[in-house]
C-alpha cells in the first residue's frame, strides 16, 4: 500500500538511521563485557562468547523470516516488536547469574530481536521508500548511521561500565533500545506491487536458481566472520597485549568513525561502479591488513591505525551486497531474500565469536583465528569476482 503522505524519503532515511544508532550501536559494545563479566562470574571467555555466537546465529536464522513479515505485514510493526524483544534481552542480561540466563538472553533474546529491529528490515525499508537513482547512496547512509552509533554507544557502554559495573550499565543500555520503540512507526509500509505479481514461492525459486545469488551468499559468510570475532575479542585482546582496557572501548569506537565515512563512500561508490569489484577489493583489503596486524609489533599507535583502516572497511560491504540483491531481484521481496544472505553472514559470525572464545582458551592465543581471517579475506574476494550484476529476465528491460 502506499506510504502515508508525511512518511517522506527523508524521514524515513532518518527515523531508519536513528534506529540503526541505537540497535546496531548498542550491539557494537557487547565485547566490553567479555572480560569483566568472565572474570566477576568465574567463566572462561568462552560462555560468554558462546552467547553472543548464540545471538549472532539466532539473529540469522530469524532474519529472512523477519523479512518475509515485513515484505507481508509491514516494516512498522516487525521493527516495534523486535525492537521491544530486543530490550527484554539486554535487561535480563543484566541480571545474569549463570551461563544458562546469559545464553537466553544475550543470545536468544536480542539475536530475535536484533532479526526484527536492525540491519536487514531497516535496509528494505528505506529500499523501498528511496528512488533506485538514490538507493546505493541511501543504504550507504543508514549503515553509516549505524557506525556512527558504534563510535557513540561503545564509549558510552564503557563508561557506564566503569562508573557503574556491569550490570548497571547493561540495565541502562536496555532502557535506552526500549526508547528507541517508537521510530518503527515511521517506517510503516508493505511494499507497492510493480508489475507481474510474484508469489514468495516465486520469488525464493527465482533467486535458488541465480548463481551470482549463491556467490553472495558464500562470500557474506566471510564478512560475519570478520567482524563478529573483532567486535567481540578485540577488547580483551588488546588487554592481553598489555595495554589498558580503555583503548579496546577506543579502538571499536574508531572503527565506528572510520565506517560511517566507508559506508557511505561504499553506498556512493556503488552507484556509480561495479558493486562486485568493489566487494573483492574490500575483503582483498581486510586480508592484507589483519595480516600486517598480527604480524607487526603492537604498540597503541598500531591498533589505532588497524581500527581506523578496518573501520573504513568494516560494513562497507553491507550496502553493496544488499544493493546487489535489489538491483538482481527488485525491492519486493528484499527483506526475505536480503535476510537469506544475511544468514550466511550469521553463521560466519557464530563461528567466529565462538572459535575465538574456544581456541583462546584452549590455547592461549587467538593467533589461529586471525590468520584464517586471512585465508577466508582472500576467498571472499575471489568469490566475489564472477558474480553477475544484471537483473534477473523478470525484470529486464524488454
Amino acid at each position: 500500500m502506499p506510504p502515508s503522505s508525511w512518511r517522506s524519503p527523508g524521514l524515513v532515511l532518518l527515523a531508519g538511521s536513528l534506529l540503526m544508532i541505537v540497535t546496531f550501536g548498542t550491539r557494537a559494545g557487547f565485547g566490553l563485557f567479555l572480560a569483566p563479566m568472565s572474570s566477576d562470574l568465574g567463566w572462561g571467555r568462552e560462555i560468554f562468547a558462546l552467547a553472543l555466537a548464540i545471538q549472532n546465529l539466532c539473529w540469522g536464522a530469524c532474519q529472512p523470516f523477519a523479512g518475509a513479515l515485513a515484505d507481508r505485514y509491514g516494516s512498522g510493526k516487525t521493527l516495534a516488536l523486535g525492537t521491544l524483544v530486543y530490550a527484554a534481552g539486554v535487561l535480563i542480561m543484566a541480571t545474569t547469574a549463570g551461563p544458562l540466563t546469559l545464553h537466553l538472553s544475550a543470545g536468544v533474546l536480542v539475536g530475535l530481536g536484533l532479526a526484527g529491529s536492525s540491519v536487514g528490515i531497516v535496509l528494505a525499508a528505506v529500499s523501498r521508500t528511496v528512488p533506485e537513482q538514490r538507493r546505493s547512496r541511501s543504504l550507504g547512509l543508514v549503515m553509516a548511521a549505524g557506525s556512527l552509533g558504534q563510535f557513540l554507544m561503545v564509549p558510552l557502554g564503557q563508561t557506564l561500565l566503569g562508573a557503574f559495573g556491569w550490570s548497571m550499565a547493561l540495565m541502562i543500555l536496555g532502557i535506552i533500545v526500549l526508547l528507541a520503540t517508537p521510530l518503527s512507526i515511521v517506517l510503516t509500509g508493505r511494499p507497492e506491487e510493480t508489475g507481474a505479481s510474484q508469489s514468495v514461492t516465486d520469488a525464493l525459486h527465482e533467486a535458488g536458481r541465480h548463481g551470482s545469488y549463491w556467490l553472495l551468499i558464500a562470500g557474506f559468510f566471510v564478512c560475519g566472520f570478520h567482524v563478529a570475532f573483532i567486535a567481540a575479542h578485540l577488547p580483551a585482546y588488546i588487554t592481553d597485549l598489555g595495554f589498558d582496557p580503555g583503548l579496546g572501548a577506543w579502538a571499536l569506537a574508531l572503527v565506528g568513525l572510520f565506517n560511517v565515512v566507508g559506508s557511505y563512500s561504499s553506498g556512493v561508490l556503488g552507484g556509480r561502479y561495479s558493486k562486485k569489484y568493489l566487494l573483492s577489493f574490500l575483503y582483498f583489503a581486510r586480508a592484507v591488513l589483519i595480516a600486517l596486524f598480527v604480524s607487526i609489533p603492537p604498540t597503541p599507535a598500531t591498533v589505532l591505525v588497524f581500527a581506523a583502516i578496518m573501520g573504513l572497511l568494516w560494513l562497507s560491504t553491507v550496502p553493496l551486497t544488499s544493493g546487489l540483491v535489489a538491483q538482481m531481484f527488485g525491492p519486493r521481496y528484499m527483506g526475505m531474500l536480503f535476510g537469506i544472505v544475511f544468514f550466511s553472514h550469521q553463521v560466519g559470525s557464530f563461528l567466529g565469536v565462538w572459535l575465538g572464545g574456544y581456541l583462546f582458551d584452549a590455547t592461549g592465543s587467538y593467533d589461529v583465528v586471525w590468520w584464517a581471517g586471512v585465508a577466508l579475506g582472500v576467498f571472499a574476494g575471489l568469490v566475489h569476482w564472477p558474480i553477475r550484476e544484471t537483473q534477473v529476465v523478470r525484470l529486464a528491460p524488454t
